[in-house]
């Protein structure tokens, strides 16, 4: 058929108009790896999704979390959110094409299901007097107006005392990357720390700012969320950005100086990617949620995820280590292993899975104990008492690990709470706190629980400035 002039220049506009468009949907997908490394800063972990579609991300990476609150901790996660978290893969895959995808699901019942995830490290901080970046490249879920009324994504990191003591909270600092509810075109950036309710952090609302996304919305297209926190500056600082540009930042001096070091003197951050439906920051903005009109089944897409650091000459370890004091005894600062005790009531020593082989001692109930004699502190201040735990504990039956100074009654120095892990050989590092020891002490490790079940295994335990 031959094209009249006017026909013609149709034909151009529409195929014009078609190729326009097969771009665009390319571009939301094919970043399948992590970006170059820019100048100055070193890759010190990250995830690009890359895999066989329908599969769940890396094990070796990730943690899946599950139900409506970590074993022990408070419920709905703290935050009055609806959803169960689950495991399923049609709520939590890989979509074959390098992104990650968590869909929220509405079944007949009108109850909800999400998924939730967090890194295996929780170590992420600045190297001495440099800095850490933590990154991601995101497109929220492509919803908005009611149809998006309780979705609530977020990309954010937190403390790493946190694991195993579910109710330190704000204390150990939190930092919402990118936040986003009920499909407004908008990021939030969120510090979090202090005590709640109220504090230097007005909790339960933190310190926050937000701003819509450059370009395109924050729903119809990937945007990449950044974290910076920079010990190199003076005073230090907490730095927001979206696509390159920063809306948001809290500086030490904006703060009280003990609650900068709560949430800056410890192992670090662990990074959480989760897709939650309801509760306090969505109903804040619009009444009860979710609603009838919510629509089920839209998903927060990620590309990647990437921690960089940068100066101060390297990573900085996880627990920092001091040149011991000589002597019989175990040394403070290096991993003493908890089959290696002068004295011990209760648990069994076993064979363990954990990295490095040995042995553990397992399933430990409220009343054991382990002493340690001689345990050489120095001059040198400690500050920090962390074990390698693991836990199989039926569910809601936790306690206490508890570092005593020479006696099984004395008083506490320093004690994590302590639930279910995944399993008797699922092993975590917990740091906490301590009040500062310094010299030569027996110590005793003491645990406490209100139910008889056994609720810890213990690898080792050790203790840090």
């Amino acid at each position: 058929m031959e094209l009249t002039p006017t026909r013609r220049r149709r034909f151009l506009a529409a195929a014009a108009a078609m190729l326009a468009a097969i771009p665009v949907v390319l571009v939301a997908t094919a970043n399948a790896s992590v970006p170059t490394t820019p100048a100055g800063w070193s890759l010190a972990w990250s995830d690009d999704f890359n895999g066989t579609g329908g599969t769940l991300p890396s094990s070796a990476n990730w943690t899946v979390d599950l139900g409506h609150a970590y074993p022990g901790g408070p419920a709905n996660w703290g935050t009055g959110e609806v959803q169960n978290y689950t495991n399923s893969t049609d709520n939590l895959k890989l979509d074959g094409a390098g992104n990650l995808r968590i869909t929220a699901l509405r079944d007949g019942s009108n109850n909800w299901t999400s998924a939730r995830i967090e890194t295996k490290r929780g170590d992420f901080r600045p190297p001495s007097g440099g800095k850490v970046a933590m990154e991601a490249r995101i497109q929220m879920p492509n919803v908005t107006g009611n149809a998006a009324l309780g979705y609530w994504p977020a990309f954010w990191a937190l403390g790493s005392p946190y694991r195993g003591n579910y109710w330190n909270w704000p204390g150990i600092g939190e930092f919402d990357i990118m936040e986003n509810v009920n499909g407004i075109n908008s990021v939030w950036g969120v510090l979090h720390c202090g005590v709640n309710p109220g504090g230097p952090c007005n909790e339960t609302t933190g310190l926050g700012a937000n701003r819509a996304c450059p370009g395109s919305s924050c729903q119809s297209a990937f945007h990449t969320y950044r974290f910076e926190w920079d010990q190199s500056s003076s005073p230090q600082a907490f730095r927001w950005y979206v696509d390159g540009q920063q809306f948001h930042s809290v500086t030490q001096n904006q703060l009280p100086a003990d609650t900068w070091a709560n949430m800056t003197n410890h192992a670090g951050y662990f990074i959480l990617l989760n897709l939650a439906i309801g509760g306090a920051f969505p109903n804040a903005l619009a009444g009860s949620t979710p609603t009838a009109a919510t629509v089920s089944g839209h998903s927060l897409v990620v590309d990647y995820v990437a921690v960089y650091t940068a100066g101060g000459g390297g990573t900085t370890p996880t627990t920092t280590t001091t040149t011991p004091p000589s002597g019989s005894g175990f040394d403070a600062y290096s991993s003493i292993q908890a089959e290696s005790a002068t004295s011990r009531s209760g648990g069994t020593v076993e064979t363990t899975s954990d990295t490095g082989g040995g042995q553990d001692v397992g399933q430990i109930a409220n009343g054991g104990s382990m002493r340690f004699s001689g345990v050489r502190f120095g001059s040198t201040t400690a500050t920090q008492f962390t074990a390698r735990v693991a836990s199989g504990a039926g569910s809601g039956v936790s306690g206490l690990v508890e570092a005593r100074l020479d006696s099984p009654s004395g008083a506490v120095v320093g004690s994590f709470a302590v639930g279910n892990t995944g399993g008797w050989q699922s092993w975590r590092t917990v740091p906490a706190n301590m009040s500062g020891v310094t010299g030569t002490h027996d110590v005793y490790v003491t645990f406490t629980s209100g139910q008889s079940s056994p609720y810890v295994s213990v690898n080792w335990i050790r203790f840090g400035t």
